[in-house]
């Protein structure tokens, strides 16, 4: 692990033996400081990003820290190795430093003259870039400790005393922002209290630059790890995190999403990306208790192989209503399934999570395998297509078009 000292300005690296440390969260600007460039501070303090690092700097210099990581300066990204064990260890950094600074760069304070400044503060959280990226998740949950700081560095607040603004900004419960639990029965303080489709739920809406980067920044939100493959695109990369996850869960809200919109090819129980989650943030825990051994799943090459209740829709011929065993609401739901040969797909996945009947018998359960079909990544493409005016309202095509292409407008005309 590499680290800034906050009185030289240079990274050193620490094998074993790592030093208390603050860590600061940020949204990334034009020029900011390399690694590179802290090997010669000419040339980094020319630079637009240097400010937030000498400000960052300054900042944790009054808590006495004299070491502090920051993304953009303490990786060496021109080193894939390095960069693949940093992208797989952050959940790690956050959770291992003492305080973590959140700098929300397009934050004013709330002004003296406001007449409701608690509504003025939310609003400006609101509209503020840092609740809407997809790595800022994880450094929001990770931290033990956690200040917020505007644009002039001025305390705002800590993630305890903002934990409700937060949660209005986020969709992420308050009680997870509220410390160790003090009682067994005191639920919600914990990561591990919320089932997949839930944290799935909190990154609904973030964004990345890289479309990979949507699922490499919820691999510690869920304690796994895989290598980096940029180019694979984001659905991709979305499905090897939901592989990973099941390696280690048998939580069955991981099934618990609604596709964004109808989709021409099969879908199998795994969710194309976040975003399917964003109607799942009340999905609870799946209960395996009830299902015994035959709870767990498995991924291979021939698709999902998982123990599943079928019901049959009547007067529908091989589509089947089934349980997920969790609920919603305190509300049993399910998802529908259509056979397909031997094998199974999800049926109208942009269909709403059906209720089911939870007493419905788990002693039917029944070994089908769910079907995923390869991601492709989709091409738009514009066609020229020449086509001859009669004075007549038809239009007729000259030369044929290739059955694959889908003609679906004509987006301009041209006459020669």
């Amino acid at each position: 692990m590499r680290l800034l000292n906050t009185h030289t300005y240079r990274v050193e690296e620490f094998l074993t033996n790592t030093p208390k440390y603050a860590i600061l969260s940020h949204t990334w600007g034009k020029d900011e400081v390399t690694f590179q460039d802290t090997q010669n501070l000419d040339v980094a303090k020319v630079k637009a990003g240097w400010s937030k690092v000498e400000n960052a700097c300054t900042y944790v210099r009054k808590y006495k820290f004299d070491w502090i990581w920051i993304d953009t300066c303490c990786i060496d990204k021109s080193s894939s190795a390095e960069l693949s064990e940093a992208l797989n260890s952050m959940y790690k950094y956050y959770e291992e430093a003492c305080v973590c600074i959140a700098y929300l760069n397009d934050l004013e304070k709330p002004s003296n003259k406001a007449t409701n400044k608690a509504t003025e503060l939310l609003n400006m959280l609101e509209r503020c870039k840092w609740f809407t990226r997809g790595w800022t998740l994880q450094e929001l949950v990770a931290p033990r400790y956690m200040v917020f700081v505007d644009k002039e560095w001025q305390h705002v607040g800590t993630r305890f005393t903002l934990r409700h603004f937060i949660s209005e900004v986020t969709s992420i419960p308050a009680f997870l922002f509220e410390g160790q639990k003090l009682w067994d029965n005191d639920k919600g303080r914990q990561l591990e209290d919320y089932s997949i489709a839930q944290k799935m739920s909190w990154a609904a809406k973030r964004e990345t630059t890289r479309p990979e980067d949507m699922a490499y920044c919820l691999m510690g939100l869920f304690g796994v790890n895989m290598p980096p493959i940029y180019g694979e695109g984001g659905e991709k990369a979305f499905m090897r995190l939901q592989q990973e996850i099941i390696k280690y869960s048998d939580d069955r809200s991981i099934f618990a999403w609604v596709a964004t919109k109808d989709c021409e090819r099969d879908r199998g129980l795994f969710a194309g990306s976040p975003s399917e989650f964003a109607s799942s943030g009340q999905v609870d825990k799946s209960d395996s208790d009830d299902l015994g051994d035959k709870s767990s799943f498995s991924f291979g090459n021939n698709g999902l192989r998982i123990h599943l209740p079928l019901r049959s829709l009547p007067d529908i011929q091989d589509i089947f209503i089934t349980s997920l065993s969790c609920k919603e609401n305190n509300v049993p739901i399910g998802i529908y399934l259509r056979k397909k040969g031997h094998r199974y797909i999800r049926y109208c996945p942009h269909f709403a999570l059906p209720h089911v009947n939870d007493s419905e018998s788990l002693e039917d359960l029944q070994e089908v395998v769910v079907k995923e079909s390869i991601v492709r990544r989709q091409v738009e493409r514009d066609y020229v297509i020449p086509i001859e005016f009669k004075l007549d309202p038809e239009l007729t095509l000259l030369g044929e078009v290739p059955d694959e292409w889908q003609l679906r407008s004509i987006q301009s005309l041209s006459f020669n």
